[in-house]
């Protein structure tokens, strides 16, 4: 396994956490880098949890959820069928509940960003540290994961947009902008629809930051830390795509 100099940072230069969010779009290596001096990541957590909240907030007052619920459903045909098949007033309130669970799972959805990215940061810190012999901290490893999730705040603005001028109409949370190939696939594959879909421009995006993120905080060659990221988010892609096609 051959190795890397890690990126140099002028001496005595050290970027404010602004400048870590600028950076992330203009120039990664640099804020990746910094995160060697400080693996603070409680900034691009904010400004997730900030654009995850207007989002959930437009989508309720323009389309609201219940049409939010109908699209969802619309691409899990059995549980419609299973939905439609009872009678009106028990439709009505199941509806209803699952309205406000959406509702409910919407608004608290930065708490599990939050969990999984938590998750993520260990198994790569367990995969760089235990594979590789690197010598990462958890908290280099969420800051990582965080300012690589940077690109969703621009997928979340592009959806704001989209509903607020009343172009969303078949609007998911699951699938807020076309960025992907889910449109080229049968929804009613939901293994494949689900596939599709994670091939998405912002997705691709987050994984090529997380690897330039470890190839700056490690020896590890930059090739080798895309490898391990894609490779990594390919195993839970088709094991999520699989549960989808089970419970569908």
């Amino acid at each position: 396994m051959s190795s890397t100099t890690y990126p140099v940072l002028p001496e005595g230069k050290a970027l404010s956490e602004g400048e870590r969010v600028i950076d992330t779009f203009i120039a990664p290596s640099k804020t990746f880098t910094d995160i060697r001096r400080s693996a603070s990541w409680w900034l691009p957590f904010v400004l997730m949890v900030i654009s995850s909240f207007a989002l959930v907030f437009v989508v309720d007052k323009k389309l609201g959820m219940e049409k939010v619920v109908e699209n969802q459903m619309a691409l899990s045909p059995k549980q419609a069928e299973k939905l439609d098949q009872l009678p009106p007033d028990q439709r009505a309130a199941q509806m209803q509940t699952i309205v406000k669970f959406n509702r409910v799972v919407a608004y608290i959805y930065p708490v599990v960003l939050l969990v999984v990215a938590a998750i993520i940061a260990a198994v790569l810190l367990g995969t760089f540290n235990f594979g590789f012999g690197a010598e990462l901290t958890f908290n280099q490893c969420l800051a990582v994961t965080m300012y690589s999730w940077l690109p969703g705040i621009l997928k979340a603005l592009i959806a704001i947009l989209a509903v607020s001028i009343g172009g969303a109409e078949g609007f998911t949370f699951q699938n807020p902008v076309a960025s992907n190939l889910g449109a080229l696939v049968d929804p009613s594959s939901r293994f494949l629809y689900s596939v599709a879909t994670s091939f998405d421009v912002f997705t691709i995006w987050v994984l090529v930051l997380a690897g330039i993120g470890y190839s700056c905080l490690t020896k590890v060659k930059r090739g080798t830390c895309m490898a391990v990221v894609f490779g990594w988010w390919l195993v839970v892609v088709l094991a999520g795509a699989g549960i989808a096609a089970v419970f569908a």
